[in-house]
């Protein structure tokens, strides 16, 4: 098939999905441009400020939602199932599931003074089922930081000329962020003047390689973990117009362009997909892929549909978000604009390399690896051989972007969970706990759990915006049936999991559990069921509520 067809459709589906389903589902949850949003009424300038525009807001959320799970996910699952499957998931779960969920999560926490979607459980389903979900979204995050720790650490030591970029956007988001809040210099200008000293700093990058040496019983991997847990440390503690939303903002423009060429070279060129359409329901010879129901779906994980977009929508951008009538742009559409960059690895590795360079890059480099090269390749034509190179620079930045603010996010949730007021002692905890797991260094093994626990935040969330739509007397199926579904299908990857993990071999050929998957997938396995029951109830109480147009 032809990569500019398949773009084509998968455009006018997002389109169509935007225009269509996301206006209507503004219009049925209320969105009222009148109404004062908590970044005005409970503005203390550290986490509730209202955002100079909506641009910048969405510059922070699209750039904090969109880590390494849209492009590690479609290539796994490219290479496992066939990019046709892949594609018509992304498509399909991101107009009718993703986006509904990250927009309804946004909305929910905006009218509930900026609360945590755990916060709102407690108050419309139970405070049983808040103490049960902010105990699975703080062990989900957890997971989240350490694989992405890790994802980070790996791609400093691989490109060492994006060490210097990525650090050096700190001190200009810092400054980017005083003149936008401190001075009356126009948007405009800051902005095109922090673009200019980012792509001094990218010229910098290919001249000064960062390369750490091993320190004792810590190799460069270990190192870099802990210096990226402690800038989490710093990012989660300052206010978030100083460091967090300007950082986002800037990096939001090299995903866009990163984006932007992808798709001018794939409607320059236009190469034809080589690799399978379809690998089978279990493909042979992939033994950590599973069956296609339901591994295809929390493989593929944040390209279709992602608990932790509900935690950013309801944790930061709610926060910040100064009108209602800004939801769907940010929350609905944002989702939409991940799912292309998923379509967009699926172009990039079908398109760009044959079925048998895939593999063999996974196996020698990972998915990042197999993204990079295929981007290069379907960009060659704008970006000659620094394809490649843009390519990781960019996903850097999509791992950073999603640390610091899963970092700051963890930390509200650790002072709900726990009680603990400190925001210092709170972030440490979290950074502690995040570091013990990432310094295992065994991504792949975490990558599942995180794929099934993070879709099944999703699926919660939705049950509870469920819930919050019921106790308003308002039709909750536009929310209910992908709830459902999710927490089916994820309930059945952690078990899949759990299996496979009780079975995995140990070093002499006998079996050898892996009991810090077995542990977690068995915690959070409970943990979903009760919150369904408990859930079941509010529903069963207010089914006549539930088909009313």
């Amino acid at each position: 098939m032809n990569s500019l067809t398949l773009l084509l459709i998968a455009l006018a589906c997002f389109a169509g999905g935007y225009r269509l389903y996301g206006v209507f589902l503004s219009r049925h949850f209320g969105v009222d441009a009148n109404r004062s949003t908590p970044a005005h009424t409970c503005r203390d300038d550290v986490d509730y400020v209202p955002a100079k525009n909506w641009w910048v807001l969405f510059g922070h959320h699209f750039s904090s939602i969109c880590g390494a799970g849209p492009i590690v996910g479609p290539v796994l699952a490219c290479a496992y199932w066939g990019w046709g499957v892949s594609v018509f998931w992304i498509v399909l779960g991101s107009v009718l599931m993703g986006a509904v969920s990250d927009f309804s999560s946004l909305f929910v926490s905006m009218r509930e003074k900026g609360s945590s979607v755990a916060h709102v459980a407690g108050i419309e389903i139970s405070k049983k089922v808040k103490l049960y979900f902010s105990g699975f979204i703080w062990i989900s995050l957890i997971l989240v930081i350490a694989v992405f720790a890790i994802f980070a650490a790996k791609t400093f030591i691989a490109e060492p000329d994006t060490v210097v970029p990525s650090f050096g956007l700190i001190p200009t988001a810092l400054a980017v962020g005083w003149f936008l809040y401190r001075t009356k210099v126009s948007n405009s200008i800051v902005t095109v003047c922090g673009l200019a000293v980012l792509m001094g700093l990218l010229f910098a990058g290919t001249r000064w390689h960062v390369l750490l040496p091993s320190a004792g019983i810590l190799n460069p991997e270990a190192l870099w973990i802990l210096i990226l847990l402690v800038y989490c440390f710093a990012a989660s503690v300052v206010p978030v117009q100083v460091l967090l939303q300007p950082r986002d903002y800037l990096a939001s423009f090299i995903l866009f362009t990163m984006i932007a060429l992808g798709i001018a070279g794939v409607a320059v060129t236009h190469p034809a997909l080589q690799t399978d359409f379809y690998r089978g329901f279990i493909p042979d010879g992939i033994k950590e892929a599973g069956p296609l129901w339901p591994m295809l779906f929390v493989t593929i994980a944040c390209g279709a549909i992602s608990g932790f977009h509900s935690l950013v929508s309801s944790g930061t951008t709610s926060k910040q978000i100064a009108s209602e009538t800004h939801t769907c742009r940010i929350g609905y559409g944002g989702m939409l604009i991940e799912s292309l960059v998923g379509i967009l690895v699926i172009i990039a590795v079908s398109a760009g390399l044959q079925m048998s360079q895939l593999n063999a890059l996974l196996r020698e480099g990972g998915p990042i690896a197999a993204f990079s090269h295929g981007y290069g390749a379907i960009s060659r034509v704008f970006l000659g051989d620094y394809g490649k190179a843009f390519a990781v620079l960019a996903l850097n930045a999509f791992i950073l972007t999603t640390l610091d603010t899963a970092t700051r996010i963890t930390r509200y949730i650790t002072s709900e969970l726990f009680g603990i007021q400190n925001k210092y002692l709170a972030t440490s905890i979290v950074v502690v706990c995040s570091g013990l797991l990432a310094l295992t260094g065994q991504w792949n093994l975490l990558w599942p759990a995180f794929g099934a626990a993070n879709q099944l935040i999703a699926g919660i969330a939705l049950l509870v915006a469920s819930c919050w739509l019921l106790n308003r007397g308002k039709a909750s199926i536009f929310t209910l049936v992908p709830a459902v579904l999710m927490l089916i299908t994820t309930i059945g990857a952690l078990g899949y999991q759990w299996t496979q993990s009780l079975a995995r071999s140990g070093p002499s050929g006998g079996a050898s559990p892996d009991w810090t998957i077995l542990t977690v997938t068995t915690v959070l396995i409970a943990i979903a069921i009760s919150i369904f029951w408990e859930a079941a109830q509010i529903l069963a109480k207010k089914r006549t509520v539930f088909i009313q147009a």
